[in-house]
């Protein structure tokens, strides 16, 4: 195959944009891309156009990435593209294989020391030594903000500044944690072993401190390729500019609008300066979303369109290139179990219906809401799996909760109440039900906890009845060996093993995946936001935690919320990210009562501009089914036969014309033509007592029938 042959097929079935970012010349080049719209894709062929027309040798380029499965995906479209002998890796491989390769010249003969596989271990002896004593969650928060310091290029001297200036929700008091810092990084030296984080600056050390090295290294890589540059780093950031050395051959891809790990110490500050940075730099821009539909697009492009902050200056707005889909829906309960009972239906729907349980989602904002959906899909007998995270019955703290309430039917008097005795059980594992601890392990230990005690308040709710008589029966509240047993039967149920199964996952683990059916549950104020989102940066990231869940769908997607945690609990407002939810408190509807405990308030749905994708909040754009400043495509000769209509019935029954139906009404009919009574309905403004007087003769007009067919003079 010819060079020209070889570097038309990659180019063949690029969109516009991709063809520009693919073909831009050598340099630094910014393709800022939207999710669905083929960054992978496109960066891929950048590299491949390059090497197969001669401009750069693969063995000469560096792609870096976050994850080992992104850099195989990488290495393997690269191959089917023709092209071999490129580095993709993420940077934690790419700087092990090089302070593995030099460590003898860096080392003087000494062998590398040993890579820790996790900081626990050594961060919970350190913590002893300065006096403070940790469980394994602390010590996962402190070996979490460890992490975090080491990766903006903190001291340990400078942590207690630092941490102020970012304002990190610290674990312990700033200065303990500095004063473990500083333990911890002499345990690591007493002990001859590194971390991740050494790693990385070794790799930074032994270019900027080493002429030779700088020059072998700079002379193996000179092309280079940053994908999710959105998460770099300080350190990582420092680690590429050594490899660079000043040069400027440089491929970012990313989207400020799916920042979401700042809390590691991931900025999309680089990715915000990047052409200021390097002037002159080519900026391209991709926005067609090959992977949602119009609609799903629309309410991803709303949510994101309100954002504030330095991301928000490189917001896209996407365009949908799919055909058209169901509008995404949006469920109120009265509680959650009502709502994962809900959820759980609609996936036993689905899956009937012929969507494959790997092809679904349900998405919540942390790891304990999980046990409410994992009990819900075992009741409906729908197979699950936990991305990202233990089932709940499976995490240590859940475990050691279960031993603990088995002990204390032994302790605690056996009339106290369900609740409070599992509050006072709790307390032997630490649990307390005051504010949640600071540090993410901690509090998702927590909340965890909190679960198993709202379970139990559940549960009280729903005493024995036991028969004394014939026509008679008494109620016998449940007790704490009740409630344990009820615990061993939900484990037991939760723990049959699925192969392929519906996903359960946080919106932080959803990233990079996407499903046919997604379901976005618990969107209400405290979750998400959640209480812990104080600033204003905070709360920003987590409006992109919710445009990232929006854009995991493919073509059917839910989102709901309960307005109590749990039945006659302390109400609750939805999420202020979506600005189309009815608000309102009054107008509920009861939904019946079953098995499945159906107490849905509301349905709304989202309607969708059906010519642009966008949302559409007004009230007229509603009824016509697109923006207003959209083109009309409507059926002239149908609206006037329509007026006609319209005349004649309001001169019949003595009222004005606006009260059979409005203008506005009358424009959707002509413009979106339903050829069907539930299309119709589907119009606002047509209710079911319009659909009854004047269905049958609408949709006939719509078939080409004459206003004199529809209305013969006998009957007026």
């Amino acid at each position: 195959m010819g060079v020209h042959s070889a570097t038309e097929r990659v180019l063949a079935g690029l969109d516009p944009e991709q063809r520009s970012a693919v073909t831009a010349p050598a340099g630094p080049v910014c393709i800022l891309a939207g999710a669905g719209t083929g960054k992978t894709r496109a960066v891929t062929s950048r590299i491949a156009y390059r090497a197969l027309s001669g401009e750069i040798p693969a063995r000469h380029v560096l792609a870096v990435t976050f994850t080992a499965r992104a850099a195989a995906e990488m290495r393997a479209r690269l191959t089917a593209l023709g092209v071999g002998g490129v580095q993709a890796r993420t940077f934690h491989a790419a700087a092990l294989r090089q302070v593995r390769y030099f460590a003898p010249r860096l080392l003087e003969g000494r062998a590398m020391p040993e890579l820790l596989d996790s900081k626990v271990r050594l961060v919970t002896l350190a913590a002893a030594k300065v006096g403070l004593r940790t469980d394994r969650a602390a010590a996962r928060d402190l070996a979490g903000e460890i992490e975090w310091a080491k990766s903006s290029l903190v001291e340990p001297a400078e942590y207690v500044v630092a941490a102020a200036k970012a304002l990190r929700d610290t674990p312990h008091e700033p200065a303990k944690v500095a004063d473990v810092f500083a333990a911890y990084e002499r345990l690591k030296r007493a002990n001859g072993v590194i971390d991740f984080e050494d790693m990385l600056r070794a790799a930074v050390w032994g270019i900027e401190e080493h002429a030779d090295v700088a020059e072998q290294v700079r002379g193996q890589y000179r092309h280079f390729v940053v994908d999710e540059y959105q998460d770099v780093n300080p350190l990582q950031q420092r680690l590429l500019e050594a490899w660079l050395g000043g040069r400027d051959d440089l491929t970012v891809v990313g989207d400020a609008s799916q920042t979401i790990y700042s809390f590691t110490g991931a900025t999309s500050g680089y990715l915000v300066d990047f052409p200021r940075r390097y002037r002159g730099a080519t900026v391209v821009r991709l926005v067609r979303d090959y992977r949602s539909t119009p609609q799903v697009v629309g309410l991803a492009n709303a949510v994101i369109s309100q954002a504030r902050g330095a991301e928000a200056r490189l917001r896209l707005e996407l365009v949908g290139q799919r055909p058209p889909g169901p509008e995404p829906e949006l469920r109120i309960f009265t509680d959650e179990p009502a709502e994962a009972a809900a959820v759980a239906a609609r996936c036993r729907a689905l899956v009937d219906a012929g969507t494959p349980a790997r092809e679904i989602a349900v998405l919540f904002r942390t790891n304990a809401q999980s046990e409410a959906y994992e009990k819900a899909l075992t009741e409906a007998s729908v197979p699950y799996q936990v991305q990202g995270a233990e089932r709940f019955f499976e995490r240590v703290e859940v475990r050691q909760a279960m031993v603990a309430l088995r002990a204390a039917t032994r302790s605690i008097p056996g009339e106290t109440p369900l609740p409070a005795a599992v509050v006072e059980a709790l307390g032997a594992v630490g649990w307390a039900p005051e504010a949640a601890p600071a540090g993410g392990a901690a509090r998702e230990r927590w909340e965890a906890l909190a679960a198993i005690v709202q379970l139990a308040e559940e549960y009280a709710a729903t005493p024995e009845v036991l028969p004394i008589g014939p026509a008679a029966a008494v109620e016998r509240p449940v007790t704490l060996a009740d409630f344990n047993d009820e615990l061993a039967r939900r484990a037991a149920a939760q723990h049959v093993p699925t192969v392929d199964g519906v996903t359960l996952a946080s919106l932080h683990s959803a990233k990079g995946l996407e499903w046919d059916a997604v379901f976005l549950v618990g969107l209400s104020e405290g979750t998400l936001p959640t209480t812990y989102a104080k600033t204003v940066e905070q709360v920003e990231e987590e409006r992109r935690l919710l445009y990232v869940g929006i854009t995991r769908a493919r073509e059917w997607l839910w989102l709901s919320y309960a307005t109590a945690r749990s039945p006659g609990g302390r109400a609750r407002r939805p999420t202020r990210f979506l600005p189309q939810l009815d608000r309102s408190a009054g107008g509920a509807e009861r939904a019946g009562a079953g098995p499945a405990r159906r107490t849905e308030r509301r349905r709304t749905q989202i309607v969708s501009c059906r010519i642009c994708g966008a949302t559409l909040l007004a009230g007229p754009d509603r009824k016509l089914g697109r923006c207003a400043t959209c083109p009309s495509d409507i059926d002239e000769e149908l609206h006037a036969r329509l007026h006609e209509w319209r005349s004649r019935v309001a001169g019949a029954q003595k009222v004005p014309a606006y009260v059979v139906f409005t203008d506005a009404t009358l424009t959707a009919l002509a413009e979106r033509r339903p050829g069907r009574p539930e299309e119709l309905i589907a119009i606002a403004g047509i209710g079911p007592r319009k659909l009854g007087l004047y269905g049958e003769s609408v949709l006939a007009l719509v078939g080409g029938a004459t206003v004199d067919d529809v209305l013969p003079e006998e009957n007026f």
